[in-house]
């Protein structure tokens, strides 16, 4: 392939290129992709999926993200909500359809902050439920899109995760069949998260819900965060995709949770 300037760009320079700018960033899209190589969207795409393949990089909707060790319990730190919003899609939109079944007319529902959870709850926007959630763009979309009645937290907004909250406030005023919630890291001493702030206000929100239901994506597994929030015998549902291993699956149904498999539509399909 010859570059703008006339120079031959061979697949290999342009592998070299791509994984090089991941160097620096957790992941990029296909437009970060082409500030760096000189091709088309389309030959990009076909990079992606050859790098993917390889295990290289994993291939993530619009780009490609940093692959994970295999076998190994990494160590993660919280992305900010419109980073999170690139990574997974597929599987969390799949999640989201199988957790808006176990959702009924007239539900009280606490929906946490969350990439996942906000697929789930724009589900929701037009359904006769009351909502409480936590999540300033959960919050500001049903606002602008939907009927459901909504309640949002009060306090101060935390930029990086989405949040509203006030670490001095108690429970809120509401009371939930249903908390819906995502996580950062599963193992099997429980769910994790990197924020403190999202711990306080889940172990404030696990007080006014009957059932609790994580939406968490395969790749949650294996992972670890810094903060423990509940133990695995805590949560009475947890909806993932059909990529969850046999081992981590055992792991849930041995601690008496119900597992949801959502199996996530393929990209063009």
């Amino acid at each position: 392939m010859l570059t703008r300037t006339g120079q031959t760009v061979t697949e290999a320079d342009r592998h070299k290129l791509m994984l090089d700018l991941l160097k620096d960033r957790p992941f990029a899209t296909v437009r970060d992709l082409q500030t760096v190589v000189d091709a088309s969207p389309a030959t990009i795409r076909r990079d992606i999926a050859k790098l993917h393949a390889t295990g290289a990089v994993r291939k993530v909707f619009g780009g490609i993200a940093v692959a994970e060790a295999a076998g190994v319990l990494d160590r993660v730190t919280a992305r900010p909500f419109t980073e999170n919003q690139m990574l997974g899609v597929a599987a969390k939109k799949a999640i989201a359809h199988e957790a808006e079944k176990l959702v009924h007319d007239g539900d009280a529902l606490i929906i946490h902050g969350g990439s996942t959870c906000y697929l789930f709850a724009m589900l929701l926007a037009n359904r006769n439920v009351r909502i409480y959630t936590n999540s300033l763009p959960l919050a500001a979309t049903l606002w602008q899109n939907g009927t459901c009645h909504l309640t949002l937290s009060g306090g101060a907004l935390y930029r990086e995760p989405g949040i509203v909250f006030s670490p001095q406030a108690g429970p809120p005023e509401f009371y939930a069949s249903k908390f819906f919630l995502g996580a950062q890291a599963i193992t099997p001493t429980g769910m994790q998260e990197s924020h403190p702030l999202v711990v306080r206000e889940t172990e404030l929100l696990l007080q006014r819900a009957d059932e609790v239901i994580v939406l968490a994506d395969s790749r949650k597994f294996g992972l670890r965060a810094r903060n423990p929030i509940m133990p695995l015998a805590r949560i009475g549902t947890l909806i993932t995709d059909d990529a969850i291993t046999e081992a981590n699956h055992r792991m849930l149904v041995d601690a008496g949770i119900r597992v949801i498999l959502a199996r996530p539509v393929p990209e063009n399909s």
